[in-house]
């Protein structure tokens, strides 16, 4: 065992604040990595603030992280001390259902194993995330970072970039689609950056006027502000593919018809029950779709991908002692575009 220091939520109403606990022993095929880089997700604050239910407290969020091995288990084949690796939101699975097999861990049938609040299938402890110094993984969960790729830019890809990759590339999105992203934070600025880098003329639609500026610094070749609802009609049937990123309640039948007859429309974001004119999907034979991350081999690919075409997530650094405040802004659309803590702060 190995003690850590951390960041924890303690209840549903606690801030997150100083913790100390014991990581398990590096066992036969595990890595133990000292944590370099943290982003900090949505997610982290639907489970911190007992949002979704279910949270085990207390729990150390963090499901974006990118730091170095420094010790690896008598059996470990993948990796050696010195590596520079990234964990995702998955740190185990069955390994033996359909699912597993093809490589979609994140569809464990048994379930899969989240890298924060979810259950050591080993030990039946809580599994405690990245706000921390160090965590002990299992080799066939862990990511290589290639070479060259800033720490702190790459470590929301393990979450914000697999979740826009996974869908984009399963669609077939490439050079002379027309494809929309719908909404601009921290998944919908990696959408941006990937569809571009897949070929795509990329539009971003918000909700407002006030990240046109941004959409273009990202390489959007154009920007919708739904606050006009014109919008919706003058570009009906317009997009071969949306990506729909938010996670606010919208009435998703006015996006699908920007979709053109057979294209596709995917969900990322989880909001409250939202409307569908099933019409809307009948008339124009219109696809809408969801998408869960990536399993462990596309998130490979995905890291791969972008160093090989140069992207990386715009970021904000912050000390762990500012995780708190980090949240509210996050509340608040207040970040350009996704919060990194350093975790040599602890």
């Amino acid at each position: 065992m190995s003690l850590t220091h951390a960041y924890a939520a303690q209840s549903p109403t606690s801030p997150l604040a100083p913790w100390t606990f014991e990581r398990r022993p590096v066992g036969p095929h595990d890595v133990r990595i000292d944590i370099r880089y943290c982003g900090v997700c949505h997610s982290d604050i639907h489970t911190a603030r007992g949002e979704w239910g279910g949270t085990r407290y207390p729990i150390v969020p963090g499901h974006e992280i990118v730091g170095r091995v420094t010790a690896v288990g008598e059996a470990v084949t993948q990796w050696k001390v010195g590596d520079t690796v990234g964990v995702g939101c998955i740190v185990d699975s069955c390994r033996a259902c359909a699912s597993c097999t093809e490589h979609q861990e994140q569809f464990c049938e048994q379930g899969m194993v989240g890298t924060y609040n979810g259950i050591e299938r080993g030990t039946g402890n809580t599994t405690q995330g990245g706000y921390s110094q160090h965590i002990v993984v299992d080799e066939n969960y862990v990511l290589r970072i290639p070479d060259g790729m800033p720490l702190d830019r790459t470590a929301p890809l393990l979450c914000a970039g697999i979740t826009t990759y996974s869908p984009l590339r399963k669609y077939g999105v490439k050079a002379g689609m027309n494809v929309a992203i719908v909404g601009l934070g921290g998944l919908g600025h990696m959408g941006v950056k990937i569809a571009k880098a897949m070929g795509a003329h990329v539009t971003v639609v918000s909700h407002t006027d006030r990240k046109r500026d941004d959409a273009q610094r990202l390489g959007a070749d154009d920007y919708l502000s739904t606050h006009a609802p014109e919008v919706f009609k003058a570009n009906a049937k317009r997009f071969d593919f949306v990506l729909d990123t938010v996670s606010a309640q919208h009435d998703y039948s006015s996006y699908l018809r920007m979709v053109k007859r057979g294209g596709t429309m995917v969900l990322v974001g989880i909001p409250p029950a939202s409307p569908i004119d099933p019409s809307v999907l009948v008339m124009q034979q219109r696809c809408l779709a969801g998408s869960l991350i990536g399993g462990i081999k596309e998130t490979q690919e995905m890291l791969d991908f972008c160093a090989a075409h140069g992207v990386l997530s715009d970021i904000e650094m912050i000390r762990a002692e500012q995780i708190n405040e980090a949240y509210e802004r996050m509340m608040r659309s207040d970040v350009r575009y996704r919060f990194v803590i350093d975790c040599s702060t602890l």
